[in-house]
């Protein structure tokens, strides 16, 4: 029996059995931020036909769990996994209450779906105070613009708000051949580690809005870009045209995005807050 990959639904199945093996290895329950001596709770992400999840269920330092939408891959891991009995949750990832599942601190993995990767980004960042480490493959492109620093036409949107709150490493390249069907790109797996900021020292609402408005128009200067946003906070400061020149002659307003680290955006969300 096996399970027929679905366009829909992204699926691309990993069949290379050492790639699996690798990225299983790759998830690091040594970082300080993991309670040692206690298996470490964590979820796979669209486990498919369980070939990384064997090598997690090998693993006795990890509690794992496992969200799989495609009914199909979940009646394939109940036949052939009995160790999926009890842990497995057939479910829509973006939709799941995951506190619900995971009262204390927990670290997610897997082969990621690539027509929704950004989305289950966005999701763990709601999820960052209880998600200490996040192993995954994703399309290569997108690994890179995540991993990327300031200065490059492939840092953007995500590149700066995943790195507010975790240190990101890209670990290794998997080619088009170690999939079925194969994808028509590279993928790669990299390893997202919490780091030790608490608090932004803004408004983080705020902040994510500059950060998406201003790459939203990216080969902009800031001062087109954020255009609106600073015309409200004109607006609630009272300004008159002078001011309102005298706010944006500041140099920040001639770059363009790629231009600021998350630390700039930071000291740029508080000036237009």
């Amino acid at each position: 029996m096996e399970v027929r990959a679905k366009k829909a639904l992204g699926q691309h199945f990993l069949t290379d059995l050492s790639i699996a093996q690798r990225i299983a290895e790759s998830l690091d329950t040594q970082e300080p931020q993991v309670a040692p001596h206690i298996p470490v709770p964590t979820l796979e992400i669209g486990p498919g036909m369980g070939v990384l999840t064997q090598y997690l269920l090998q693993r006795p330092d990890l509690d794992m769990k496992m969200v799989e939408i495609d009914s199909e891959s979940v009646n394939y891991l109940l036949t052939h996994f009995q160790q999926v009995n009890g842990k497995l949750l057939e479910a829509d990832f973006l939709k799941l209450r995951l506190e619900k599942f995971f009262p204390e601190k927990f670290c997610v993995i897997g082969n990621f779906p690539y027509n929704i990767s950004s989305q289950i980004f966005f999701k763990i960042l709601e999820y960052k105070e209880q998600v200490p480490q996040v192993v995954c493959m994703i399309q290569k492109e997108v690994a890179e613009r995540i991993a990327e620093k300031p200065g490059t036409k492939t840092y953007g949107i995500l590149s700066v708000l995943l790195q507010a709150w975790y240190d990101i490493e890209y670990l290794f390249t998997v080619g088009e051949g170690a999939f079925n069907p194969p994808p028509k790109v590279k993928s790669a797996v990299i390893r997202l580690v919490r780091n030790s900021r608490t608090s932004l020292g803004c408004d983080e609402k705020m902040f994510k809005a500059v950060v998406k408005t201003g790459f939203n128009q990216r080969r902009k200067t800031l001062r087109n870009s954020l255009k609106a946003i600073i015309l409200e906070k004109a607006a609630r400061e009272g300004w008159d045209d002078a001011q309102k020149a005298e706010f944006v002659s500041d140099p920040v307003f001639d770059l363009r995005p790629e231009r600021l680290g998350v630390e700039d955006f930071i000291a740029l969300t508080l000036k237009l807050s």
